[in-house]
């Protein structure tokens, strides 16, 4: 993998902040854009900017094509069996409300178990939070193992013939770890529940395969693998997401509207309410399939070596904590020292280095951790030796700073 030629697809590289070459490391929050997502996007806003599944024009004819063709290149990407399986949504956080809504709150009620973790971004927990008070089930957390991951033996012990929706992350948005999700499924499925699996995190690092893992629904979002923000898929098993209802109502999603009732279309189509984001949808194809020309292995390799040059350079500096050792993907969270992660940030902005700090919309999590916030450095495809270097020099300019005052 030439990580120049890479680096020279993303053209916003090239920008300068603060007076400093742009490093990012802040992919976890947002990836950067290449030039095959932004060639994509104008190519339809440009030449077949028409709406899709209505006109019978040529030119609706072609959009339609391009969205739905988007749509087979993410059932591709998480070797779904039927694109019908893949819902376009807003994002991870509009897919992981919409199976809350349409089966949570159809198919729970008091005595039900839902069975979440400490780890979860609040998206994955918030909407089973609201699930949970409305229908009288009850949230159950799986213990993490004194550095923060989940383990089958865990989840073992918070299982029970009560639980019926078990929601996880595959991959921490803080620790980087991967999550056993096959085998939890496994587990899971043995008394009657299903698992929603929260792929934000793991999409952009790790090949998915929904058969493999046998996860009942997952949520990936667009904005984390080099996409467009604004679109994120939903994967269902099909006989799930036929029997579910609707959550938003209007054009498009419907078969026959009389005064009193309606029918409506089968999945994915009855959850597409309205315009879709149709440039959006085609630019997250391109996307997908930038990352497939470059090879998992390629990525992985990358981005691992990436994350032990970090750790060992930051184990260096004294007072500094990193709290995922050894994560599974390019993902370093920490603190140096006595140091504010905000006050740290704005040396890392002095030094033109994007980087994160809070709690990371993981306030459970940052609860587990005993700490107020932290810093998180994250590695994409077009990260480099260079930017792990200046980010480790801004480290130690910043806690020599510190440690004075």
């Amino acid at each position: 993998m030439d990580i120049n030629q890479i680096r020279a697809d993303f053209e916003i590289l090239e920008n300068k902040m603060n007076g400093k070459p742009l490093v990012y490391l802040d992919s976890a929050a947002t990836a950067l854009k290449t030039k095959v997502v932004l060639d994509a996007l104008d190519g339809y806003n440009k030449k077949a900017s028409a709406n899709v599944h209505r006109g019978v024009y040529r030119l609706s004819h072609e959009a339609t094509d391009l969205y739905e063709s988007a749509r087979v290149t993410v059932a591709k990407f998480i070797n779904a069996k039927d694109a019908r399986e893949i819902v376009f949504t807003k994002g991870a956080t509009s897919a992981l409300n919409l199976v809350a809504q349409s089966y949570g709150l159809h198919n729970l009620g008091p005595g039900d178990e839902i069975i979440t973790s400490e780890l979860e971004h609040h998206s994955s927990l918030l909407p089973w939070q609201n699930v949970a008070k409305i229908t009288g089930a009850s949230l159950k957390f799986v213990e993490l193992t004194p550095e923060g991951r989940i383990t089958v033996e865990n989840f073992s012990s918070a299982l029970t013939a009560n639980t019926k929706v078990v929601a996880l992350n595959h991959v921490s948005n803080v620790m980087g770890y991967i999550t056993p999700i096959k085998e939890i499924t496994k587990l899971a499925h043995a008394v009657g529940a299903i698992v929603v699996m929260d792929a934000a995190q793991s999409a952009p690092h790790i090949p998915i395969d929904v058969v493999d893992l046998d996860v009942d629904f997952l949520a990936i979002t667009g904005h984390k693998i080099y996409g467009p923000t604004g679109i994120g898929a939903l994967y269902g098993k099909f006989g799930l997401l036929d029997d579910m209802q609707p959550v938003e109502y209007g054009g498009e999603m419907i078969d026959q509207v009389d005064l009193y009732d309606s029918t409506y279309k089968q999945a994915p189509y009855k959850f597409e309410a309205g315009t879709p984001p149709i440039a959006a949808a085609i630019g997250l194809g391109a996307a997908i399939e930038y990352l497939g020309n470059l090879g998992w292995g390629n990525i992985r390799k990358h981005e691992l070596n990436l994350r032990s040059y970090a750790e060992e350079q930051l184990s260096k500096i004294e007072g500094l904590v990193i709290f995922n050792k050894n994560a599974d993907v390019g993902i370093v969270s920490f603190n140096v020292g006595t140091a504010h992660p905000h006050d740290m940030a704005s040396i890392y902005d002095a030094n033109g280095i994007c980087l994160r700090a809070g709690h990371h919309c993981a306030q459970l999590l940052m609860r587990f951790l005993k700490q107020p916030a932290t810093l998180r450095a994250s590695f994409g495809i077009y990260t480099s030796i260079d930017d792990i270097d200046a980010f480790v020099a801004a480290t130690i300019e910043g806690k020599e700073l510190f440690d004075v005052l």
